[in-house]
């Protein structure tokens, strides 16, 4: 059968075979990216939290002096504080933040660019190793963001294509379609986090949708960081939950972003046709003007009209 697809029609058995291919290879680039990442928490975890881990004693040395000298306050000292993941209130630490779950978060910002800036290592080991993490880390994840949007938008153009052959309105149905995805996308990636985070960091509201765009965009502030909270006690799946959420919604917000770019170039080339168009007409009433007035001079000299 494929020798015979082959011999009929080689370029559409190939394109055939590519897109039933495309799934299986979508899977395969997301597997590599999640053992990429994970590989790379673990081994943040392992070369920074030791030095996390011996330097604690340091820090809480430091906690008791701000603590009891409160008046002089040593912001060199509030600044070391923070950064160890202890808490000011009580005697809670964030294990240094560098247990397994918030250095595989710590990788996935670092392959998306998104670099909160909360946490970031301290061990020449670790620094280095960020390097090469980084070097390789964001290509791949640039690689398999765009597969994974484009895919997004073929599921969504196929929708499209099947609701628009049952009903005459092609337009309005494609619009819809398009509109839906969009409310679809922020329900999931805005509204649904954005509760997740109320509730689980004790953020206003304002302060939830804040955060979930400033990460999405990849600016990655750092005045809010989810999961980092020393006085906060965080079920097991909230950092898969949250790694998971960055990923899609990354790749659904750049396929917003390029749907926009799409609509406003559409737009341009739209406002183009059209005053191209006018400057058309325009040229073409000079010109009849232009011939009009020769006409009436020759009449009016008695040469005739040639």
């Amino acid at each position: 059968r494929v020798r015979a697809c082959v011999r009929a029609c080689p370029c559409a058995c190939v394109r055939e075979m590519f897109s039933l291919a495309r799934v299986p290879f979508i899977l395969l680039l997301g597997v590599v990216y999640v053992a990429y990442v994970l590989i790379g928490g673990v081994i943040f975890w392992k070369l920074e939290g030791d030095f996390g881990r011996k330097d604690l004693s340091v820090a809480l040395n430091n906690k008791e002096k701000l603590l009891t000298t409160y008046t002089c306050l040593n912001q060199d000292a509030l600044v070391a504080v923070a950064k160890r993941g202890l808490s000011l209130k009580g005697n809670n630490t964030a294990d240094g933040f560098w247990k397994f779950t918030s250095s595989a978060v710590f990788a996935a910002t670092v392959v998306t660019t998104i670099g909160y800036g909360n946490m970031s290592p301290v061990t020449t080991g670790g620094q280095i190793f960020c390097v090469f993490f980084a070097l390789f880390g964001i290509p791949l994840n640039i690689v398999i963001l765009n597969r994974v949007g484009k895919y997004m938008l073929l599921i969504e153009r196929n929708v499209s294509d099947f609701l628009e052959r049952k009903t005459t309105r092609k337009t309005c149905t494609r619009f819809f379609i398009h509109l839906f995805c969009y409310i679809c996308g922020v329900v999931f990636f805005f509204i649904t986090p954005m509760i997740v985070f109320q509730q689980q960091e004790g953020w206003t509201y304002a302060e939830a949708i804040y955060y979930c765009f400033i990460t999405l965009s990849t600016i990655g502030f750092g005045d809010f960081v989810a999961d980092s909270n020393p006085d906060k006690d965080y079920p097991d799946w909230y950092s898969v939950l949250m790694a998971s959420w960055i990923f899609f919604g990354l790749a659904w917000l750049a396929l917003v972003i390029n749907h926009s770019i799409d609509i406003l170039e559409r737009i341009n080339n739209h406002f183009k046709k059209r005053w191209g168009n006018s400057e058309q007409e325009e040229d073409s009433v000079a010109d009849g003007g232009w011939r009009f007035i020769i006409i009436i001079q020759h009449i009016l000299r008695g040469d005739g009209i040639s």
